[in-house]
């Protein structure tokens, strides 16, 4: 027997349409049909389509449920496939055979109930749809039916004891029509229409209507739910929002903020998913809260459920139901994303329980913890920080923890001392920059399994790597719990934005940088939601910090239209971020607080200095992307590069995280490649390997700057796809005459298939910037004062940094000179005195300049550099000189550790090519015993910082 499901689906709606017409009507799934579309006939909402050269068909069939099912047609590329004929006159055709053109099989045709379609010009950029902008669907097959009441796919709200009126009827003649409650057949009938009444209902039911016709079968489904009438009790004390577990492994107790509500039922695992009076949960007098303690349950096994969230009397256009998985959930089933996450990346990912619609939530008690290797991590100072930016989707093949995990040596040898990941938290979809965050709260599973991610955590801070999350909570998208509770969703399709009663979002942004919904901060539930974000993924997965993105959207003093409004200096957004930080840092000390805020700097002065003095202070993105691209280009006009320095801004503390590149940035080496100066054949800098040259002059000039800065990942390895790149590898810019918008899709990795480590050009940069981001780290006198000057707006840069409070017998004054010009240039150093001057660029620390004049000026190559030091990096130095006499180290050779005969503050211990690989900080006594049982049979180098100076001794492990 053929069955065909007509099962509503919260997405789809099926409706008559005056702008398509499909010849005949009806039609069979094997007919040859004509679709025609009015293009003059467009939505006054959606946008249309205005006098394209082509028009393509985008469509796809299946059940009611999912007309979608078996899709075709590219979305913007103009490849022909489901392209139309110009009819004249704004109608446009296409002639096809459905079960051919979508390729079905004997099976899948027999399912057909249902045709979606779109249209759109040859790039995408124009589509047509139906009033409201929804899809068109139409019916395939000659025999339907039709439930009449209640509405296919609902859910009733009914006192206990009520009854239920059903009726339907269908074409084509005397059909056989079957009821069914929770499976069992509870009345039968024969005819072109049906009716029955369920009287006397207690228990919450799911029914489904079977109307056969030939051999052919479609169900309706709907359902029924019991006020259970809400016990009043007080929540026991101690439990938060979302899964309290238990010290007996038994049972958790769930609780839920639910205000406006009437009553909720837990549907789950534990219940076989079809909940009765005993899983409505309770609800708190004092604070509205609604709980239940489950039970009965098995320790590692893991369960699935969702909050059935019921308001007997929505306003308008809001659900009376929603079906919802926790907003505080640590990890989300999504029947949307997980069929296609690799079983590589996440082994045994627990099952999407069948039957069910939308993410539930995993609920495990008895979970064992990770076994953490590091402890108390050491966090980088702020004013030592390189941060290097990954979105893990582009960095590696697998898209997973993993590849990051086997790739922790590039980031070891580049001497980055910290990692910042694009947002990691369950996002909508699979392959995304991660800011359409949907659970804040819950790990995405593309990349891997949260074991798995503590594991990469736990070997950067093995490796003296900080690791900080890119979180985005300005906003939150539609799968948000915290948006579907309150939403207004006149469409009945289970989405929609926020409502006038959501006690989360505003229903309009009040910022002129709109993304997804809107969280309002002013709102202490808001408030507390983001704080337990905070709270989870410092003390669950020891990460180091946040870069809270898109802050400017923290405010609620302005409008979606009104920039200047948000670009302002706002009290509400100063006060709550202030807020936000205060609670990072009491659950810990040192904790990165960075803000991506890129606004007026009297507002971003109130963060970076805040708490200054305390040694905190909010780190700011300094976007310098524009200025430092006009240098690589070989364009001395708008290249002032003054403020990469936090000074240029008016802060009192290094807090600006400057970038030249980031992951929201076209690419350097693009534009240096499509726009660079071609002034001079012999170094033209469109060349790709006369511009790959250039790029260590970048890191000179910006690393070296005092404060924290900030890479994108492979701007060391000199990436030159462009951000525009498409998923086919083409580029569609804004600015082309058909844009297509291709900025998120995932890019190409040659990196590693290319072996652009193995490539002279690129491994040159990735040295370049691994020495200067040693020096960087290790050397003071980066911490210390700096100059960029006197070239503003020039091809030649002169950047002085220096630190009075160093001896004179220590690196203590650093001259760095630029030349971004196409011609090799005479530049003027201007060195502070007289004397001999080391290239610290030269790890033997053989190279020097005896200057006799500070005004002579040097000749640097073009798109060269230079960084000189009045001493010797220790970096360099191979054999150093004792300030500490008497101070003994033993035993020596060493085997797991060593010790000192003197107190002493601080132990660094290098490799031979002056890697620092290991550090101790605190202060210690004499006879201390240093750990250095990790380390591998080798000679190092041991630099020892106490109240009487600073030693170096040689170290011997076997």
């Amino acid at each position: 027997m053929k069955k065909k499901l007509h099962i509503l689906c919260l997405l789809f709606a099926s409706i008559a349409f005056g702008q398509v017409t499909i010849t005949p009507t009806p039609f069979e799934v094997d007919d040859s049909i004509t679709i025609t579309v009015d293009i003059n006939s467009s939505a006054t909402d959606c946008d249309g389509i205005n006098s394209p050269n082509k028009v393509y068909l985008h469509s796809g069939v299946g059940t009611t449920s999912n007309p979608w099912t078996y899709v075709i047609g590219n979305w913007g590329q103009d490849d022909g496939v489901g392209e139309m004929t110009d009819m004249g006159g704004g109608l446009w055709q296409i002639t096809i055979v459905p079960e051919t053109y979508y390729g079905l099989t004997t099976a899948q045709a027999e399912t057909i109930t249902k045709m979606g379609m779109v249209f759109r010009n040859e790039n995408g950029g124009q589509e047509l749809k139906a009033t409201g902008c929804n899809d068109f669907f139409f019916d395939v097959g000659a025999f339907q039916s039709t439930l009449v009441t209640p509405n296919d796919g609902s859910t009733t709200i009914l006192a206990s004891g009520a009854n239920l009126a059903i009726t339907a009827n269908n074409t084509g003649g005397t059909a056989a029509y079957v009821l069914k409650a929770n499976g069992t057949t509870i009345n039968s009938n024969n005819g072109v229409s049906y009716s029955y009444t369920d009287m006397n209902i207690t228990e919450n039911k799911n029914y489904a209507l079977e109307v056969t016709l030939g051999g052919t079968t479609i169900t309706s489904t709907f359902n029924v739910i019991i006020n259970p009438g809400t016990v009043t009790e007080a929540l026991p004390a101690g439990l938060e929002d979302g899964i309290n577990y238990d010290a007996d492994t038994s049972k958790a107790t769930l609780v839920l903020d639910a205000p406006n509500k009437d009553f909720v039922y837990i549907a789950g695992s534990f219940n076989n998913w079809q909940p009765d009076g005993s899983y409505a949960m309770k609800k708190d007098g004092a604070t509205g809260k609604f709980w239940l303690e489950v039970d009965g349950l098995t320790s590692g096994q893991n369960y699935t459920y969702q909050y059935w969230v019921i308001d007997e009397t929505p306003i308008a256009n809001s659900p009376a139901l929603v079906k919802t998985a926790d907003p505080y959930s640590t990890l989300v089933l999504s029947p949307f994303d997980d069929p296609f996450i690799p079983a590589t990346t996440y082994p045994n990912l627990p099952t999407y329980p069948a039957g069910q619609e939308r993410e539930v939530t995993v609920l495990q008690t008895g979970q064992t913890p990770y076994n953490w290797q590091v402890q108390n991590f050491a966090k980088p100072k702020k004013e030592d920080l390189i941060v290097y930016e990954v979105l893990i989707r582009d960095f590696d093949a697998d898209r997973n923890y993993q590849n990051l995990i086997d790739r922790i040596d590039y980031f070891k040898n580049l001497n980055v001392n910290a990692i910042q990941l694009m947002p990691i938290m369950e996002f909508e979809g699979n392959e995304s920059w991660g800011y359409n965050t949907s659970f804040h709260l819950a790990l995405d599973k593309y990349y891997g399994t949260p074991d798995k991610f503590k594991e990469f955590v736990d070997l950067c801070h093995q490796n003296g790597i900080a690791v900080i999350l890119d979180v985005a909570l300005n906003h939150a998208f539609g799968r948000n719990p915290m948006v579907r509770m309150w939403m207004n969703d006149p469409d009945n399709d289970g989405w929609g934005e926020p409502s006038s009663e959501n006690p989360y979002f505003n229903e309009v942004a009040r910022h002129s940088y709109s993304v997804g919904s809107d969280f309002n901060h002013q709102q202490a539930r808001t408030q507390y939601y983001t704080e337990r974000v905070v709270k989870h993924w410092i003390e669950e997965y020891n990460i180091d910090g946040f870069r809270w993105d898109l802050t400017k959207g923290f405010t609620q003093e302005c409008t979606a239209s009104d920039e200047g409004c948000t670009n302002g200096y706002r009290n509400d957004r100063v006060a709550v971020l202030k807020q936000y930080a205060d609670y990072s840092w009491s659950l810990d000390d040192d904790h990165y607080v960075i803000f991506e805020h890129l606004g007026q700097d009297n507002e971003e002065k109130e963060w970076a200095d805040y708490r200054l003095g305390e040694g905190k202070g909010i780190m700011m993105w300094g976007k310098m992307t524009d200025q430092y691209n006009q240098l690589t280009m070989g364009f001395a006009s708008n290249a002032d590069i003054s403020r990469m320095g936090h000074t240029s801004r008016g802060f009192n503390g290094p807090r600006l995280m400057g970038y030249a590149e980031s992951h929201d940035e076209e690419r350097i080496m693009y534009r240096n490649l499509q726009f660079g100066n071609t002034a001079l054949a012999s170094h033209n800098v469109q060349d790709l390997n006369v511009s790959l040259s250039r790029m260590s002059a970048l890191g000179a000039a910006s690393l070296t700057i005092p404060g924290p800065k900030m890479i994108w990942h492979f701007g060391a390895l000199g990436m030159e796809n462009s951000i525009f790149t498409c998923n086919n590898g083409s580029v569609n810019l804004p600015s082309d005459a058909t844009p297509g918008d291709c900025k998120l899709d995932t890019k190409p990795q040659p990196q590693w298939t290319n072996n652009w480590l193995g490539d002279a050009n690129r491994a040159k940069i990735y040295d370049d910037w691994a020495r200067i981001i040693d020096l960087k780290v290790q050397e003071a006198v980066f911490e210390g004062n700096y100059s960029i000057s006197p070239y503003i707006n020039d091809i030649r840069q002169r950047i002085y940094i220096w630190d009075d409070t160093i001896p004179a017998s220590e690196l203590k004054n650093v001259v760095i000179l630029c030349n971004f010009s196409v011609a090799d240039l005479n530049i003027v150093p201007d060195f502070p005195y007289t004397g001999t001057w080391y290239d610290l660029m030269d790890d033997t620390g053989a190279t020097s300049i005896n200057v006799t004049n500070t005004a002579d000026g040097i000749v640097i190559p073009a798109g060269q550099f230079r960084i000189f030091g009045n001493q010797q990096s220790v970096l360099s130095t191979t054999e150093f000189q004792n300030t500490t006499n008497t101070l003994s180290l033993y035993p020596n050779p060493a085997s797991d550790s060593f010790k000192l005969d003197k107190k002493v503050e601080e132990v660094q211990i290098y490799d031979i090519t002056g890697k620092q690989i290991k550090t101790f900080k605190g202060g210690f006594n004499a006879g201390h015993s240093f750990d250095v049982s990790q380390l591998t049979n080798a000679l190092y180098l041991v630099k020892v910082v106490s109240n009487e100076g600073t030693a170096t001794k040689r170290l011997l492990i076997e």
